[in-house]
């Protein structure tokens, strides 16, 4: 009778702390993606009050969207020191908020596109260096199937107050141009509050790792070896990089250098008409959608599941060159954008844990932030010099062929998969 209160009571101790693990790693995760909510409303703002405001050069515009992608190389090595070092999760995620908020502070004293280049990059490098980090968080603090919910419900309410800004945000820009550089103050100051929230995510530490330190050699060249030996050795996360990340992201990535011009010459768009369908009508389609790509993504295929996200991306430009002839599809674009968005960000957030399974997850995700970063680039420099040649009804185009391959891909993969399984079997 003794052992059996005993066995007991160490079961409800081990549900308490796992049940303690969870909530408060989904706590900190939801205080993350509220904070900064009002910071991502006006950062999609960017591009244009570079191109509006600041009168940027079409080598700083184009520079600018390379940025998010090709520091995306440098991330690699930022979330390359948590790999099978899990005493350094927590202060990876604390640090990279603190460090990728602090220029946005110093907006109101340089009135220069140079130095938002400099925030930006700074700033994306961390949020793109992170990812390897929660997503082992993640692993080890939510069970199952839980951890789809938790970062489709974070990344829901994200976008709900997102959502809400531009009806604040449009108006203000219109009538005083310059109060952008205290509106990103403000949202820097509220972004760097989730580190009070993040503090307490807990990590359990079997045993205390004792991997000495790896030279700076080492440091530079361990994650392309990681990154290669993944690619090499899995034919299925191969297709997926290839038909996902690359073929599928390229379409998205080659046609916004042409997008500031499609808005504003073409358009003649104001920042109100712009806040609306960039952050509004975009979070809507991401809310409306986010639970159902969280239910999809534990029962369908993967491969499905990515081309369905690819697809929508190969129609996104062409209900945006509609909006032509009707400014309504522009917001239908952005709304069908958000849909798209919403099963992007979940799977190729959570597609290293599907894929690593009972492995370490944080190699897998390394090659995610990579593979960003490798099409940053040239895909961009590629749209930009179209921009130079062709019309931007031309560039649309490309970038939905280009997404309609990588859907291509993904399926012909998947059915190539079911067809060796069949046969073995």
């Amino acid at each position: 009778m003794g052992k059996l209160i005993l066995i007991i009571g160490f079961y409800f101790r081990v549900m308490d702390k796992a049940t303690q693990n969870h909530n408060l790693t989904y706590a900190a995760f939801l205080w993350t993606s509220v904070l900064r909510a009002p910071f991502w409303a006006i950062y999609s703002l960017l591009l244009v009050i570079l191109y509006k405001d600041l009168h940027a050069s079409s080598f700083q515009i184009a520079l600018f969207i390379a940025l998010k992608p090709v520091v995306s190389i440098f991330s690699m090595y930022w979330g390359a020191v948590v790999n099978k070092r899990p005493d350094r999760l927590l202060s990876n995620v604390v640090w990279a908020g603190v460090i990728g908020f602090l220029p946005f502070l110093l907006f109101p004293l340089f009135y220069n596109p140079w130095y938002v280049l400099f925030a930006s990059a700074l700033y994306m490098t961390m949020h793109r260096g992170v990812v390897p980090a929660w997503m082992e968080i993640f692993k080890r603090n939510l069970p199952g199937g839980t951890k789809h919910k938790v970062f489709s419900r974070g990344s829901t309410i994200s976008y709900v107050v997102g959502a809400l800004l531009p009806l604040v945000i449009g108006p203000l820009l219109d009538h005083y141009p310059l109060c952008w550089r205290w509106i990103f103050v403000l949202t820097a100051l509220m972004g760097m509050g989730a580190i009070f929230a993040q503090y307490r995510i807990p990590i359990e530490l079997k045993v205390k790792p004792e991997i000495p330190s790896p030279s700076f050699k080492e440091h530079f060249i361990l994650p392309w070896q990681n990154a290669w030996k993944l690619l090499s050795t899995r034919e299925d996360f191969r297709a997926y990089q290839i038909g996902f990340m690359v073929l599928g992201g390229c379409g998205l990535m080659i046609i916004q250098p042409c997008l500031p011009r499609f808005f504003i010459d073409g358009l003649g768009l104001s920042y109100t008409e712009l806040a609306i369908a960039l952050t509004l009508c975009k979070s809507v389609g991401f809310v409306l959608t986010s639970s159902l790509w969280a239910k999809a993504i534990s029962r369908v295929d993967f491969y499905r599941f990515s081309s369905v996200v690819t697809l929508l991306g190969a129609l996104f430009p062409i209900i945006l060159l509609a909006a032509k002839f009707n400014l309504v599809l522009l917001y239908l674009a952005y709304l069908a954008y958000g849909i798209m968005q919403a099963g992007s960000e979940l799977g190729w957030h959570l597609s290293g844990p599907i894929f690593a399974k009972t492995e370490d997850s944080s190699a897998y995700s390394s090659v995610n932030v990579l593979t960003v970063g490798m099409r940053g680039l040239v895909v961009p420099q590629i749209g930009s010099l179209l921009c130079l040649f062709g019309s931007s009804t031309v560039i649309l185009v490309i970038g939905s062929l280009c997404c309609l391959v990588g859907t291509s891909t993904l399926l012909l993969f998947r059915s190539k998969s079911y067809v060796a399984k069949q046969i073995i079997g």
